[in-house]
């Protein structure tokens, strides 16, 4: 679900983005080439998706292309609402920062403090292991459409063998985000969908992002597409609980949000009415090393790469027919998020991960310098 960070990803980003900040230039304002920052030679034909940038505090474009789905002909839109898959993460670990500055839980808390009968071996697992990825948990229990119920998930963690001794090493977890999905529940005594809406979701003006609460419109949601371009329907299509996907993605994954919504959160991350600026500086302080001797780091659901032009906080996610990707400068009232509805593989045609470093230099060498 996790494709890993290419670092020249980050460096793009990075560059142009920081470019601008340092520029002694005022942005171009209202130019029709800064509006249009996506233009139809940037992405492979046949493909479809959703694209949204922001700068100087505002929205500069939000658009998508393609079709949304092929059947109907519905052409992809700025409100076309999509899987934004292992984005979610950063969701989750908002919600955390956000409890912990409401006084209801601490990332220095071990799982003993939500969940019953934790065996020796867990009980040194905090809350900050799971963010980081460094409690040493399997990646997951089975396929994210398993119907996995949250006691099934809980005891099936519990019961799992570590693949290393908590805090000694990063290892890519889902498992670890859906525990912390559940921590969630424990500390705000709600849903784990309902604390992100009132809490996140709302005061960021965020009215289609969620699981089930939206009351989606099937219409209104992207068609998944496999890499032989066939069907693979809605998201909420595949098996769900009636609340939402079951818990092998619930907390890691499986949002539906459109491009409208995530520049709104973009948007909201850069003041203090979603989080203030002690939570903000918990979510993104870089932590961990993804690899050993590499170049990126993992803060709470964020990977944080120091580059030479700057610091880019950035995750990605795709389950293999969506793909999406957000990234940000740290202080630069600049950024963007993108997805994809049609993921092909390398030997299909088009690879996203693969083509995505040109895409992002293209859109975001035009946001800042209005080319």
């Amino acid at each position: 679900m996790h494709p890993r960070l290419r670092w020249a990803a980050a460096t793009v980003v990075a560059s142009v983005l920081l470019s601008s900040c340092e520029s002694d230039q005022p942005p171009p304002e209202k130019q029709p080439e800064r509006a249009d920052v996506l233009r139809a030679s940037d992405v492979p034909d046949g493909s479809s998706g959703s694209l949204v940038a922001v700068a100087d505090g505002e929205v500069v474009t939000c658009r998508g292309w393609g079709e949304s789905d092929h059947e109907s002909a519905t052409p992809a839109g700025c409100d076309t609402v999509y899987d934004i898959g292992s984005v979610s993460k950063q969701f989750t670990a908002a919600a955390v920062v956000k409890l912990q500055m409401q006084g209801r839980l601490r990332v220095i808390d071990t799982l003993g403090d939500y969940f019953a009968g934790v065996p020796k071996d867990k009980r040194g697992i905090t809350v900050r292991h799971l963010l980081t990825h460094t409690a040493g948990l399997i990646d997951a229990l089975g396929d994210d459409y398993d119907p996995l119920t949250r006691r099934a998930m809980i005891t099936g963690a519990l019961a799992s063998e570590l693949r290393t001794q908590p805090g000694t090493r990063y290892h890519y977890s889902n498992l670890g985000y859906s525990l912390l999905a559940a921590i969630v529940e424990e500390a705000s005594g709600t849903g784990y969908e309902e604390y992100l809406v009132k809490e996140l979701f709302e005061p960021a003006g965020m009215t289609h992002t969620g699981y089930v609460l939206p009351d989606w419109d099937a219409a209104d949601v992207a068609v998944e597409y496999d890499d032989e371009d066939r069907s693979q329907g809605r998201p909420f299509e595949h098996p769900w609980a009636a609340d939402g996907p079951y818990w092998n993605l619930r907390g890691n994954g499986g949002i539906l949000s459109t491009a409208d919504d995530m520049g709104r959160w973009l948007l909201a991350l850069e003041g203090e009415r979603v989080l203030d600026e002690g939570a903000k500086a918990e979510l993104f302080r870089p932590r961990v090393l993804e690899e050993p001797g590499g170049d990126t780091r993992y803060a709470f659901g964020w990977v944080v790469a120091e580059t030479p032009f700057g610091t880019v906080d950035w995750h990605n996610g795709g389950n293999g027919w969506s793909y999406a990707e957000l990234a940000r400068l740290p202080g630069s009232r600049a950024g963007l998020f993108w997805v994809t509805n049609h993921y092909r593989s390398a030997a299909g045609g088009w690879n996203f991960d693969r083509l995505r470093p040109s895409l992002t230099e293209r859109v975001a060498k035009r946001l800042v310098g209005g080319r």
